[in-house]
């Protein structure tokens, strides 16, 4: 599974299967290269860094990576994101008018975990049943029909023919799925968001198909849920968008 997600890396940051796996920092300007994730992607890459393997990948527009390569070219990446990095990164992007977008942790399986379902019925949903939750606010995380990336499994958790939980994977490559889970409110705490995640990360990986679950640092619930199904900590990515104009 690490040599899948090497190979999307390398993709996705626009460099080798070898600058992913050795131990220094690279730095490659952004190319668009088929076969990348493309899970809401900004309409361009002015700028995303991955921390990986104990290194920094960074890609984006030429100026901008070849000031990354001159400030952190021999910088390690266990510490590069303090709140103190972070900022002197930002106000460089800012110079150029964007700004920080996100920062999120992810996650691929490590140890394998069975599920039980319990009481609860689980009932599966392929790409075109999926599309009945369009605009359902209650299943956001699971689906997000997001064009580019489209939802293409879905399972439920399902008591008195009432939906108590719901996890979806959206096709963010060829070679990833991402998982989302949503649980009702009055339903948390008896573990079926863990049961869905790990029902859907076993079915993802009999396919074949690396999947990979993504949250903030701040939602330790949901930091919960992936390591209790059986997830482990692979890479974070830090991503940049254009900031708004200001308003007189």
């Amino acid at each position: 599974m690490r040599d899948i997600l090497y190979r999307q890396m390398a993709i996705d940051f626009c460099c080798s299967f070898e600058d992913v796996s050795d131990a220094g920092n690279h730095f490659t300007e952004f190319q668009y290269p088929e076969g990348r994730r493309r899970f809401r992607e900004e309409p361009e890459c002015f700028l995303k860094l991955a921390v990986i393997n104990n290194k920094l990948l960074f890609t984006g527009k030429k100026d901008i990576v070849e000031w990354c390569r001159h400030e952190y070219s021999g910088t390690g990446s266990a510490w590069f994101l303090e709140a103190k990095n972070l900022r002197r990164l930002n106000d460089r992007l800012h110079e150029d008018g964007y700004q920080i977008e996100l920062l999120h942790p992810f996650y691929i399986p490590g140890k394998h975990v069975e599920a039980d379902p319990g009481r609860y019925e689980i009932r599966w949903f392929d790409n075109k049943e999926i599309e009945q939750f369009r605009g359902d606010s209650r299943f956001t995380e699971a689906y997000s029909f997001c064009g580019s990336a489209p939802d293409v499994i879905g399972v439920a958790a399902v008591q008195n023919d009432r939906i108590l939980g719901m996890a979806g994977a959206s096709a963010d490559s060829p070679l990833m799925w991402q998982i989302g889970i949503n649980v009702e409110e009055d339903a948390r705490g008896a573990g079926i968001g863990k049961l869905l995640v790990v029902l859907l990360k076993n079915r993802i990986q009999e396919q074949g198909i690396l999947p990979y679950y993504g949250t903030a640092f701040s939602h330790i619930a949901s930091q919960k849920v992936a390591l209790g199904s059986g997830f482990i900590p692979a890479w974070v990515e830090l991503t940049t968008s254009k900031q708004a104009p200001e308003r007189n």
